[in-house]
């Protein structure tokens, strides 16, 4: 049995930043982190489309809105003191139409109040910086950019071990047991005591949450989103990131084009139930997974009300022609044998039993155990400064 001060159970980008911050701050502090997986970034950070986000989107005042501007800059150094390659390339949100301009208009005054650098540009503009996109306004976001978020996992995982922390991989936690002055995590790596427990467990956040005995209000439902690739000899059809108006009421930001920190261009991703935590392939089944959405009230009633929005996602999920037209409304020139089919991703949903979608992050304590129940985008771009908040939380039961 290991004994430390703090475990961290995921070793994706939030829990190894978490990690990082801790041994920074407090070098004397025994740190290790356990990952499910065999290498770490495995799961929903190595999956995304690596975009530095800027801020522009989020409520003010929010926990996303706030921790996004900070935790970019702070993504930044790090990328250039470790010689990450990252690329601050600029991004553009296009509307397409005049029923699209109130919401541009709205997601500009955003940007403004979020202090983001960002300009209302016309269609003149928008040729120069994107040729082949068509829209009637859009917004310029300059301070965007891109970066490959596995790579910052491995290097924040050799920096956490450089400082005398320990990253165990192969170690899927099977119980947690407290006592008086200590909590257990139970893994098939071994068993590890600590005084405090960090469950940064992305896509099991719940599940781990629940094991600690936290009653938590949301249960994580998958959404997968699957995405194309532009063939190598179409890929002056995207410069840089070229982003829809998104529609408010969901979480998630519409098909759009990325280009990649290490070459090509991405397009998409919809938005569909995952029939697996870890559901990245279409077929992908796990039953307890899916009975648990399935009869989940929260999920009940967010299918109720948006069941149209649902079927629209899962047509483009098996149709490239549907998928095809939606990326045409950005790019009319882009025709289904540009297209090649890449990887997909799956995002862990945090749903409120009445079917609200929880759209900030959740930082709760139970005891000596700090539950991460909801870290949605932009936690990548982020994850710097929620590895900080987990520390401040950390430091006042240090105290």
């Amino acid at each position: 049995m290991r004994n430390t001060d703090v475990a961290i159970i995921g070793g994706g980008i939030v829990g190894l930043a978490t990690a990082f911050q801790l041994s920074d701050r407090f070098p004397d502090l025994g740190v290790v982190v356990l990952d499910k997986e065999a290498g770490v970034g495995a799961h929903q950070t190595g999956h995304n489309s690596g975009v530095l986000h800027s801020g522009i989107y989020y409520r003010p005042g929010s926990l996303k809105a706030l921790n996004c501007r900070s935790g970019k800059l702070a993504m930044e150094r790090f990328c250039e003191r470790e010689e990450i390659p990252y690329d601050v390339c600029g991004k553009v949100i296009v509307a397409v139409d005049e029923s699209e301009l109130p919401r541009l208009q709205n997601i500009y005054q955003r940007g403004q109040q979020n202090g983001v650098d960002c300009q209302i540009i016309g269609p003149e503009r928008l040729a120069e910086l994107e040729p082949h996109a068509a829209g009637i306004q859009a917004i310029h976001v300059p301070e965007s950019g891109i970066v490959n978020y596995r790579r910052v996992c491995e290097r924040l995982a050799e920096r956490v071990i450089e400082r005398n922390g320990e990253v165990i991989t192969s170690a899927r936690v099977r119980r947690i047991v407290k006592d008086r002055e200590r909590t257990t995590v139970e893994s098939t790596a071994g068993d590890v005591t600590a005084r405090y427990v960090v469950n940064c467990a992305g896509l099991h956040c719940d599940r781990v949450s629940a094991m600690s005995g936290a009653k938590s209000d949301a249960k994580i439902i998958p959404f997968r989103g699957e995405f194309y690739e532009l063939k190598p000899e179409v890929h002056h059809l995207c410069k840089n990131l070229i982003y829809p108006v998104p529609d408010p009421r969901f979480p998630f930001l519409g098909v759009h084009f990325t280009r990649m920190i290490d070459g090509g261009v991405e397009c998409g991703p919809n938005a569909v139930l995952a029939f697996a935590r870890e559901g990245y392939r279409k077929l992908d089944c796990n039953p307890r997974d899916l009975l648990e959405s399935l009869t989940y009230p929260g999920f009940l009633k967010l299918a109720a009300k948006y069941w149209r929005k649902g079927l629209e996602e899962m047509w483009r999920s098996f149709s490239k022609a549907a998928f095809v037209r939606a990326l045409s409304r950005l790019m009319p020139e882009i025709r289904t044998e540009h297209l090649v089919p890449a990887r997909s991703g799956v995002r862990a949903q945090a749903v409120a039993r009445d079917g609200a979608i929880l759209d900030d992050f959740l930082i709760q304590l139970s005891g000596s155990v700090i539950n991460v129940n909801n870290a949605p985008s932009p936690a990548a771009t982020s994850a710097l400064n929620v590895g900080n908040l987990v520390t401040d939380k950390l430091a006042e039961q240090l105290d």
